[in-house]
Order: C-alpha cells, then sequence, then structure tokens
C-alpha cells in the first residue's frame, strides 16, 4: 500500500514526466495493489479468518484474464495520454484492477501452496520498491527492490521444482503436478493400524536412531515445545534423533526450521530432505507429527495422484513408522504404498503432550 500511495501522490505532484518515470509509477503502483491485497487474503487463510482452502469463483480464470487485459490498456493509455485528470484517473482505476486481480488469484490458491504465494508476495513488494527507486531516483531502492525481488522468485521457483508443480500453475490455482497423468487416481483400500500412547513411547524408548518428520500439523498444535523435550530426554537414553525437513512443509517458507530452532532444538540435527533422505532405509523409526503429502509415498506409486513426482521424504522405509494425526481422512498417507512390508501404525492421541518417558 506504501508503494501505491507513493506512486499516486508523485503523479499528483508532478504530473509530466519522462517515460522511464511513468512505467515506474504505474507499475509500482499496480505491483503494489496487487501484493496488498494478496497478503490481506494469505494472512486471513494463514490465521484461520477465512477457509484455506481454494474459493470456487466462477469463471475465475475469464475474469482474470478480463482484469488483466484492462490494466494492460490502462496502461497503454496512461503512457499515451497528456492529461493530468486522465492519467490520474487510469492510475487509481489501475488500483482497483490490480487490487481485485491480488484477492481472486491469491483466494484461488489451497492453503498447502501458500509457502509459494508468501514468496511471491514478497518478490512483488520487491519489485514495487524497486520501481519507487526508478520512481524516486533512488539507487538505493532500485538496489535493494531488485535483490528482494529476484530472491523472492528464485526461493518461489525452488520450492515449486520441491512440489514438481509450476509457477503458474500455483499462481492459477492448478490442479496436480506436471507428472499427473489423466487416469483415476488409485484408491486407498484396506485397514489401518492403531498405535496407542505407551505404545508409541515404547516404540521410541526401543529405538537407537528416530528420524521426526514434522508438518503443517505440528505448527498449528504449537508441539514444538513438547517435541524438543521428548528429543532432549530421548537424546539422554542415548537415542540418535534427527528431523527430516521437506522444502515446503508448513505454511511459510522455513516456518518448520523456525519453530524448531525457537524451541531449541540444536540445529545440527536438523536436516533438509536431500540431506537425510537417503538415511530412512537404516533408521529403526520415524515419527511422522502433523505432515501429510511430503510423506505421501502416492508421489512414487501413482501416477494419476495429484502430487505425481513430488519429491517426498520416505518415511515408509524406516524400521517402524508411526504418524500422529488428528483425525483419519480419505488423504492419509502412506496406506496406498506398495514397496513397504515394514510397520505403519497411526497414533490418533496427544502423545506428544503426555510425559511417557521418563
Amino acid at each position: 500500500m506504501a508503494a501505491v500511495l507513493t506512486c499516486v501522490a508523485q503523479y499528483i505532484s508532478h504530473p509530466v514526466l519522462d517515460p522511464v518515470h511513468s512505467v515506474a509509477i504505474f507499475f509500482g503502483t499496480g505491483i503494489g495493489a496487487v501484493t496488498f491485497t494478496g497478503s490481506l487474503v494469505a494472512f486471513a487463510k494463514l490465521q484461520g479468518l477465512v477457509n484455506s482452502s481454494p474459493w470456487k469463483l466462477p469463471n475465475k480464470d475469464t475474469i482474470n484474464k478480463g482484469m488483466a487485459l484492462a490494466t494492460l490498456a490502462s496502461f497503454v493509455g496512461f503512457m499515451a495520454t497528456g492529461n493530468p485528470a486522465t492519467g490520474l484517473g487510469l492510475l487509481l482505476g489501475t488500483t482497483a484492477l490490480a487490487g481485485s486481480l491480488g484477492v481472486t488469484l491469491t483466494a484461488a490458491i489451497g492453503g498447502a501452496d501458500m509457502p509459494v504465494v508468501i514468496t511471491l508476495l514478497n518478490s512483488y513488494s520487491g519489485w514495487a520498491l524497486c520501481a519507487e527507486g526508478f520512481m524516486l531516483n533512488n539507487p538505493l531502492l532500485t538496489i535493494v527492490g531488485a535483490l528482494i525481488g529476484s530472491s523472492g522468485a528464485i526461493l518461489s521457483y525452488i520450492m515449486c521444482v520441491a512440489m514438481n508443480r509450476s509457477l503458474p500453475n500455483v499462481i492459477f490455482g492448478g490442479y496436480g503436478t506436471s507428472s499427473t497423468g489423466g487416469g483415476e487416481a488409485m484408491k486407498i483400500t484396506g485397514t489401518h493400524t492403531e498405535i496407542d500412547v505407551d505404545g508409541a513411547a515404547d516404540a521410541c524408548i526401543n529405538a537407537k536412531s528416530i528420524i521426526i518428520v514434522p508438518g503443517y500439523g505440528l505448527a498449528v498444535a504449537k508441539a514444538q515445545y513438547a517435541v524438543a523435550d521428548m528429543v532432549k530426554t530421548l537424546t539422554q537414553h542415548g537415542i540418535k534423533v534427527r528431523f527430516g525437513i521437506h522444502p515446503v512443509a508448513g505454511r511459510m517458507p522455513g516456518q518448520l526450521n523456525v519453530l524448531l530452532a525457537e524451541a531449541g532444538v540444536p540445529y545440527d540435527i536438523v536436516f533438509e530432505m536431500e540431506e537425510i533422505n537417503e538415511d530412512f532405509g537404516s533408521t529403526d523409526l520415524a515419527l511422522v507429527i502433523g505432515a501429510n503429502d511430503t510423506v505421501n509415498s502416492a508421489a512414487l506409486d501413482d501416477p494419476n495422484s495429484v502430487i505425481a513426482g513430488m519429491p517426498v521424504l520416505h518415511v515408509w522405509k524406516a524400521g517402524h513408522c508411526i504418524v500422529f494425526k488428528r483425525t483419519l481422512e480419505s488423504d492419509m498417507p502412506m496406506l496406498t504404498t506398495q514397496s513397504s512390508t515394514n510397520p505403519i501404525h497411526l497414533c490418533f492421541s496427544e502423545v506428544l503432550t503426555r510425559p511417557a518417558m521418563n
């Protein structure tokens, strides 16, 4: 919003500008408006103020294309007009169009894709700042804005690769990955096996090595402190404990890393997916806490799955795997795996909030 107000105020005070400054004012206004309204929607979804699932706006693609074309037409008119009043009207119209576009684009994206949305909005804010730098003839703003914009874009690309998704697929609320086939997804059959609190505690104590895979559920439950205490207890028992973090775990980039650091988990036992994935086969126990897609073997087993080809943590290769979930949902991970004969149990109890190990 600061970029929008600055650009509009600059145009009001200096309506006759050279082409470079005119372009900077227009793009600073448009990008700033998209970033502001998109950030508000993202905040509302992350805070639970609105449903985090994608909003089904009728004919959203047609509406978005129409607003994008209208914005482009406004740009042409803004650059061509010599009338300050007309230019100001086009600039304000662009603010409304871009703001609406920010709402519709962000609203159509589900909560699971929020990490990419956050980095993308961060990138937008950088480019808006860069435009302000050109407008105000301030090289520092231009350089800082370019750094923020490019780093956000690069991080967005890296996270899309981690999900086997394209950036346009995420931005426009696409469904499935680049590898998703056109057939019907494999149906989950069979029954699940549960384990109680005492059984989970015994499995932890009897293991020599444990890998914990946290997800968004851990963040929602604010369980990082209980997990940190559990890790400390297990370490005191001589058990090797490590964490495996997926690049898109949580709802914001690096969210799980920050939460674990906040709880006092040592940095040297927290590993990225590429660093630890090969170690599951030699690990006694894997604990999946609030994660789902990032450990779902359907990404490898089912070419028609919506996450087909997405890199995942191979928790099912551990000698024993326990999945902590609130409820048994239809998209429960790993129940479709065909490649593991190792035991996989589900725990619906609040095992992390109970001092089961002494």
